[in-house]
């Protein structure tokens, strides 16, 4: 009886231990299967999270620092009194800074203007005068205009203003026959010694004449505002503040309706950091 009973106990014992290891092994096996579990859900979170990130950094618009190189355009246009840069009156500049809002849409910024007393020994052609309409001896117009070396800084220093606030490093001139204007740009900035407080860059332009020609077969700047669907009041041509406002216009339209080419590299990243007097 002693005999049985003793291993009728070791066998109960025994199917106790099996019992217990066997739920060891469960619960181990139970709880390795939670942590391969929670791991692949983390791993899954942050691979969505990634794409996540992903996708909105690629669908959020440029900025303009982004758009162009960290050029920011700016409209230029001139009114003289002749062809030569150099010894024809410079007598009136407009200026408006491009800017692009958080859509991804252009516009065109707050105009700088300024009617400018022609240089001491300027050339005055009658036949440019004629075309323009500007006489420079006008009373009301002699009462508002600058010299050309306070006009040029005071438009320099707020396009400078704008520019840091959006980031970019330069002004690159957006122009109708875009050489013209900075021909006499340039011209103006070396007779006032004003290199140092030039923001433009010193021959790279964008021109609306090709633009326009590449988006609507035209090159007259009435007749392109007109094919783009824009007012254009002949009345108010080669005013400098009125050829900026609708070149401005004109510029702002065709970004706004013909987008960057798919394969465009524009966030390609690059070591190299550029200064003012690189070539763009």
């Amino acid at each position: 009886m002693t005999t049985e009973y003793n291993t009728t106990n070791t066998s109960v014992k025994q199917h106790s231990d099996i019992c217990t290891n066997l739920n060891t092994s469960t619960n181990s096996t139970i709880n390795s299967d939670s942590v391969i579990k929670n791991m692949s859900k983390n791993v899954s979170s942050n691979v969505n999270n990634d794409e996540t990130e992903s996708a909105q950094e690629a669908s959020a618009p440029m900025t303009l620092k982004e758009r162009f190189r960290k050029f920011m355009p700016v409209i230029v246009d001139v009114e003289t009194a002749g062809f030569n840069s150099h010894t024809d009156a410079l007598l009136e500049i407009a200026c408006i800074p491009i800017l692009l809002d958080e859509h991804g849409v252009f516009y065109p910024g707050e105009a700088l203007n300024a009617h400018i007393e022609p240089f001491e020994g300027a050339n005055l052609e009658a036949s440019a005068l004629a075309f323009t309409g500007i006489d420079p001896n006008n009373p009301m117009r002699k009462a508002i205009a600058e010299d050309e070396k306070t006009a040029l800084r005071r438009i320099f220093k707020g396009l400078k203003e704008v520019r840091r606030s959006e980031g970019c490093r330069q002004c690159v001139l957006v122009g109708h026959n875009a050489h013209f204007d900075l021909g006499f740009l340039n011209a103006a900035i070396l007779r006032t010694n004003s290199k140092n407080h030039n923001p433009f860059h010193q021959f790279s332009v964008f021109d609306t004449v090709t633009l326009s020609a590449l988006a609507f077969g035209q090159t007259v700047l009435a007749r392109a505002c007109k094919a783009a669907g824009l007012d254009f009041d002949g009345n108010n041509a080669h005013s400098a503040l009125y050829d900026t406002q609708k070149t401005a216009e004109l510029f702002c339209h065709i970004l706004n309706h013909y987008p960057m080419l798919p394969n465009a590299l524009h966030n390609e990243p690059t070591n190299v950091e550029l200064n003012d007097n690189d070539a763009t």
